[in-house]
């Protein structure tokens, strides 16, 4: 974080307070709303939940692979911010591999950083059914962006 941080305050508070300032970005985002999910980030990791409803399924009665993508990208999107403290990344390519089918209960994305490197950085995710089965993975590619982490963004 900055070098001109509150006295009394150390490494450890601030990179908390920037995790929950980023589930506070999340959380604020109408798609975020209209989706219903929530998050929890920690360092290098995010853990995305949602709760399944028929507006996400396909003519086939299942979850819609968009909902996979979502969920998969948001959990490794968050867990690669969260090792950027002044700026929202983006992504720059994300790959999923569908493994299951799903259309009710409760599903939860779980991301983590894997490399990072000057402007770039590696995450991946996999996602879970409610009894733990795997339903899907990815992997992706953020980079830094000039958007600053600020309150416009909700980063408060």
């Amino acid at each position: 974080m900055s070098a001109g941080s509150e006295v009394g305050r150390g490494p450890d508070l601030e990179i908390e307070e920037h995790f929950r300032k980023l589930e506070r970005v999340y959380a604020t985002a109408p798609v975020t709303q209209w989706f219903g999910t929530s998050i929890a980030v920690g360092d290098g990791t995010a853990e995305v939940r949602l709760t399944l409803r028929p507006e996400f399924h396909h003519a086939a009665g299942s979850v819609h692979g968009s909902v996979y993508f979502r969920l998969l990208d948001d959990a490794a999107f968050f867990a690669a911010n969260s090792r950027v403290t002044d700026v929202l990344v983006l992504t720059v390519s994300y790959t999923v591999h569908f493994t299951r089918p799903v259309a009710i209960g409760n599903i939860r994305s779980v991301g983590r950083t894997v490399h990072q490197s000057g402007r770039l950085l590696l995450a991946e995710s996999h996602l879970f059914d409610s009894d733990g089965r795997l339903l899907g993975q990815g992997s992706g590619t953020f980079t830094r962006s000039s958007i600053r982490l600020d309150a416009a963004i909700g980063y408060t």
